[in-house]
């Protein structure tokens, strides 16, 4: 890539000069993709009746053993009622514990049960063969240059929140 006046040029694209086209077709490219991405774990999660905010929940709460259901709805963004939905599912089919606050008992503190553990391990290779796949066709540069517009696009709340899940992991 070279330097031209502060913006990076690629195949004589000036980066900071995006045409409507272009952006189109980057958005385009994202709905595709996000319908590759979450095609595996449906088909996991249909034969068990349970959607895509089943597997956000799961995933959330496997990133943060132990989370509050206040924090898995600010990290969801979703109304209590539809995340109350979803829990009472999971909870009833075995595959979330929800635990009573030691400090606050009003608080509901969620955990992965085994099988839930197993659910969440079953839908994150799905994703993560596809990722690896993906980011092996592209290399390093392409996967650092893709985190970084992931990122960008991230409401500042958002990346907050994205953050800390980044930080509690190390």
């Amino acid at each position: 890539m070279a330097e031209a006046s502060g913006a990076q040029v690629q195949g004589g694209e000036s980066l900071l000069y995006l045409t409507d086209e272009q952006l189109r077709q980057g958005i385009e490219a994202m709905f595709f993709a996000y319908r590759a991405f979450t095609a595996d774990p449906d088909r996991i999660l249909i034969g068990m009746s349970y959607g895509r905010a089943h597997h956000r929940a799961v995933h959330f709460i496997n990133c943060a053993p132990g989370t509050t259901v206040n924090n898995l709805l600010n990290i969801l963004g979703v109304t209590k009622q539809s995340l109350n939905r979803v829990l009472r599912t999971l909870v009833e089919d075995g595959l979330v514990e929800s635990r009573v606050g030691r400090a606050d008992k009003r608080e509901r503190h969620l955990y992965l049960t085994r099988e839930g553990e197993e659910l969440e391990r079953q839908l994150s290779d799905a994703q993560r063969a596809r990722m690896r796949s993906a980011y092996r066709q592209v290399g390093p540069d392409a996967v650092a240059g893709f985190r970084k517009v992931l990122e960008a696009m991230m409401e500042p709340e958002m990346y907050r929140q994205y953050a800390r899940l980044r930080e509690s992991r190390g």
